[in-house]
């Protein structure tokens, strides 16, 4: 028999094998390659440019139409926490805006704790990657037709600047309110905008010739969404009637009904063309993941979005003789939507026939003919439309969101060479599974099984509750950041060995209006606890569930919801891990409606009250990890440090990560790897104790 005799450094390298093979990925790893937002094209449809955030380094991105000739044309080096949005082309230049929203004290997100300013910054650059330089302080650029000047706000109020020189910025005109949602006339001779006053806001027009202001039509309502012809003559715009007293995170099936208006610029006359009839379709949701805009003009024709039939689709309205068409048919909602470069068809996301995905279609305005683009088990969103064809970001079960195009019926990948090559092989394919909730409504789940399951072996398991509650979880990698790195945890806790369920609770977007407005949900009596439950008791008749080693985790709504389990179903759920998430509704609604005193309004604060965790907090036993940023500018910080106060009291564990300076959406990829080892670690070392 011969025995081989290995060297040092063999032996070292089969010990790192098996132990790579052992324990192979990280959370770091499955969280490694970058995300891709702000996809946009130039004027003239030849060029591309996105933004990529790897690892907390943002940076932008430049391709040719065919997605060839990719190039890095920012340099910004590491995780500072640094976002860059409202990337937009300004002929050979690309301007983008770098640095953080301030909270309502007026202080700009840090959570690197820089010792420079973070404010938002607008800077343009060639497209060469050559001529970087400082416009000014501002956010929203938006370039003239020319692409000679772009407008921006900078203190709630609209400026120029010059992007051929660096002439000193301009402040057009002072008002009232904030302004924003500026858009150029064709001609580019005026600037639309609005002007939000609160309970209301109205369209205002600055004319460049006679450097002069005014608001068109003004009313009681809201006015949003300002929208030229292609002529510049018709500006067409949406009234939202105003609801008194109208909390958020509450069902709204119907209100006074919305309307699209004009107004001729040669006439100074407004009307009204259409209104929403009364009853389902009769409120307008402008919280939905549409567009920049509401409206698109298409020769004489408006294009909108409308829930007449209890699904957001899309409408064509004739301008001439008030005619409408339903564009879009089909149970599913329309999202992302594009006007081609000729304006004669629209390129949208939507769920029409998956209902658990998203693909791309393309309607034709004039006749309405409807092709769907992608299919498959993909998820595809965010089209824009370049000279030769149609570019997009897209996303599978097993591989995160990246930028495509889509070339003779097929996918092809933008830069396939920056996608990590030891990315994880090993995710699964989660399949949708019907949960009937506690009180017999079905709502449906994602379910992760291990890759090496085995259906005569008990799993330990875990329910993920996402945010919003404007949110859908779907069968692959999520188009949003935050779901897209809550998707990637979900794997790392199948690859480690659980059963995983992304529950879509009601009032979450995907299946319809009433799915949506669902009755009693929220701040008006908390009816989605019920789909949560369901899940539970689902999870424990499984077969290959441990029933006694359950638990939760989410984040925002989804630590809301992680909170109400472990208080209302203490039998099912053994942990929890609560991130940034509502505890007491009355606490939180200020944030997003600041004319509720819940002392003032005793009748809603009574329900909001029973609607919440803390009603239920004196049956809370399990333990749990709360997470949290500081400068959370969606949910207070001190919803962590009362339910804090709360357990303790009661002698329930509490353990806690908390992020200095750190917002709702972490702004810093250490801060997301953090939070979810010890998300992980949590949940593992609770689960095994029992």
């Amino acid at each position: 028999m011969r025995i081989l005799f290995l060297p040092a450094n063999c032996l070292f390298l089969v010990f790192c094998f098996f132990s790579v093979q052992l324990h192979p990925q990280t959370i770091e790893s499955y969280l490694s390659p970058a995300f891709p937002s702000e996809l946009t094209v130039s004027k003239d449809g030849k060029t591309l440019a996105w933004v990529f955030n790897d690892k907390g380094s943002r940076n932008v991105y430049v391709s040719n139409d065919k997605g060839e000739n990719v190039k890095q044309i920012t340099n910004y080096i590491g995780d500072d926490g640094m976002e860059i949005h409202d990337l937009v082309f300004a002929g050979d230049q690309i301007l983008f805006v770098r640095g953080n929203a301030p909270n309502n004290r007026g202080e700009t997100a840090n959570p690197a704790l820089l010792q420079t300013s973070t404010e938002r910054v607008i800077y343009i650059i060639r497209q060469t990657g050559n001529g970087l330089r400082k416009i000014c302080n501002g956010a929203s650029p938006k370039v003239s037709p020319d692409e000679k000047t772009i407008a921006f706000i900078s203190g709630g109020q609209i400026w120029t600047a010059s992007v051929t020189d660096s002439a000193r910025p301009v402040k057009l005109f002072s008002s009232r309110g904030g302004q924003g949602d500026i858009r150029w006339s064709p001609d580019g001779k005026t600037i639309a905008f609005v002007s939000n006053r609160g309970d209301h806001s109205f369209i205002g027009l600055y004319d460049f010739t006679n450097r002069s202001v005014h608001f068109i039509e003004t009313s009681v309502d809201q006015d949003i969404s300002p929208t030229w012809s292609d002529d510049g003559n018709l500006l067409a715009y949406i009234r939202i009637p105003n609801i008194h007293d109208q909390l958020p995170f509450v069902p709204v099936r119907e209100a006074n009904p919305w309307s699209i208006r004009y107004y001729d610029m040669k006439t100074g006359v407004a009307r009204e063309i259409w209104k929403a009839s009364a009853g389902r379709g009769s409120v307008f949701v402008d919280d939905l993941p549409v567009a920049e805009s509401f409206l698109w003009w298409s020769g004489k024709q408006i294009i909108f979005p409308y829930e007449k039939e209890g699904w957001l689709h899309l409408y064509a309205l004739n301008t001439d003789n008030g005619n409408v068409r339903l564009l879009t048919a089909g149970e599913g909602e329309v999202e992302n939507v594009e006007l081609s470069r000729d304006k004669q068809i629209l390129y949208y996301t939507t769920n029409i026939g998956d209902i658990n995905r998203r693909h791309l279609w393309q309607v034709n305005v004039s006749n309405g003919k409807t092709d769907q683009l992608t299919k498959g088990d993909g998820i595809e969103w965010s089209p824009v439309a370049t000279e030769n064809g149609l570019a997009f970001f897209h996303s599978s079960a097993t591989k995160p969101a990246w930028p495509g195009i889509l070339r003779n019926g097929s996918i092809e990948e933008i830069a396939p060479g920056l996608f990590p090559k030891d990315y994880p092989s090993t995710l699964v394919q989660p399949q949708a599974v019907s949960i009937t909730a506690k009180d017999g409504m079905k709502v449906t789940g994602d379910l992760f099984l291990p890759p090496n399951y085995k259906t005569n072996e008990k799993h330990p398991a875990l329910i993920f509750l996402h945010g919003g509650s404007r949110r859908q979880m779907l069968l692959g990698f999520h188009y949003s950041n935050y779901y897209s790195n809550a998707y990637a945890l979900n794997q790392y806790f199948a690859s480690r060995g659980y059963i995983v369920l992304a529950l879509n609770y009601r009032s979450g977007i995907g299946y319809g209006l009433n799915f949506r407005e669902a009755i009693n949900y929220g701040a008006a009596g908390a009816s989605e606890v019920n789909d949560l439950v369901g899940a539970g008791l689902y999870l424990q008749k499984r077969p290959d569930v441990d029933k006694n080693k359950i638990a939760l985790w989410g984040g925002s709504y989804g630590g809301y919801l992680t909170a109400h389990g472990l208080a209302q179903a203490p039998e099912i759920f053994a942990a929890g891990v609560d991130i940034h998430g509502v505890h007491n509704w009355n606490d939180e609604i200020p944030t997003f409606a600041a004319w509720y005193d819940y002392a003032k309004f005793p009748q809603m604060a009574k329900i909001a009250l029973q609607s919440s965790p803390v009603s239920y907090v004196k049956k809370w036993k399990a333990p749990v990890l709360l997470i949290h940023g500081d400068d959370d500018r969606n949910v207070p910080f001190s919803e962590s440090v009362n339910i804090a106060e709360t357990l303790r009291k009661q002698g329930v564990h509490v353990e806690q990560l908390i992020f200095p300076d750190e917002v709702h959406s972490f702004l810093l990829y250490t801060n997301w790897v953090k939070a979810y080892n010890a998300t992980f670690d949590f949940i593992d070392r609770q689960l095994k104790k029992r």
